[in-house]
């Protein structure tokens, strides 16, 4: 369970992103305010929506029971290795809203090459894909028994566009990135530590160019993640971040000022 600690910290964490936090109207970019007006903000549904949603119901509608191996920070509310899968659903999956702001990320910048650190089930999997219909989106995950269950997903919706890649983060993201001349979007879940978060982003700089979009999950998890995203957002080639709680959107825009943002939109 979440230590009183660890509550507070979030509580604190959230009423500073409340106080600090702009609209869209306060938003003198127009590269962010683009980005509200056509990412952050539309929640057009389409029927390929319906059908990865219609997943997450069966998830928490299941009765069955899997060995989870976690390589990540671990979960705060199971410390048992064998988990209920409808439990992990309820509280390990992205909401719709997120899920589906990945899908727009991917779309509107067009992704070709897409990183994911952290598959769970695969449903954000599946919406970077239809985000990226054109591309590819490579999937690392450390559980044999979610990978199974993610497969079996993209087995059923038919989506060929996914790479999946069964194992550490440290073993399997420099082989996989050894393997792309660029990425284009990185979504970085699934180990909420400060350390690896830093190391696993400098390793994805290696292969990112002017154009390329990292999403960080969680940047509020801790004290920790939050001290990781301070320095994302001080590095020398990093420009422009976008901070909207649950999520942080790091951009490496050579044409742009360095600037950063905190948003309620």
């Amino acid at each position: 369970m979440m230590r009183m600690g660890e509550q507070l910290q979030r509580i604190g964490s959230y009423l500073g992103h409340l106080v600090r936090a702009r609209t869209r109207h306060g938003v003198h970019s127009p590269f962010v305010y683009d980005l509200i007006t056509h990412v952050l903000r539309p929640s057009n549904e389409l029927p390929e929506f319906r059908t990865i949603e219609g997943l997450r119901a069966d998830l928490l509608a299941s009765e069955q029971t899997i060995r989870v191996n976690d390589l990540g920070a671990g979960s705060r509310v199971f410390d048992m290795p064998s988990r209920a899968v409808a439990d992990i659903a309820r509280t390990a999956l992205k909401p719709p809203a997120q899920a589906q702001l990945l899908f727009r990320l991917a779309r509107y910048f067009q992704a070709d090459e897409v990183v994911e650190l952290g598959t769970s089930f695969g449903l954000s999997t599946l919406y970077l894909a239809l985000g990226a219909d054109e591309g590819t989106v490579h999937t690392i995950e450390g559980c044999p028994q979610t990978m199974r269950i993610a497969q079996h997903h993209f087995d059923q919706l038919k989506q060929r566009n996914i790479h999946p890649v069964l194992g550490s983060f440290r073993s399997r993201l420099p082989e996989t990135l050894a393997k792309l001349s660029a990425v284009d979007l990185v979504f970085i879940d699934g180990h909420h530590a400060e350390e690896p978060t830093l190391e696993y982003f400098e390793q994805c700089l290696g292969k990112a160019h002017s154009g390329t979009v990292f999403v960080f999950d969680d940047i509020h998890w801790s004290r920790g993640m939050e001290r990781a995203w301070e320095v994302v957002k001080a590095h020398p080639r990093v420009t422009v971040t976008v901070d909207i709680y649950d999520l942080g959107l790091v951009f490496l825009r050579t044409e742009q000022a360095k600037e950063h943002f905190t948003l309620r939109y």
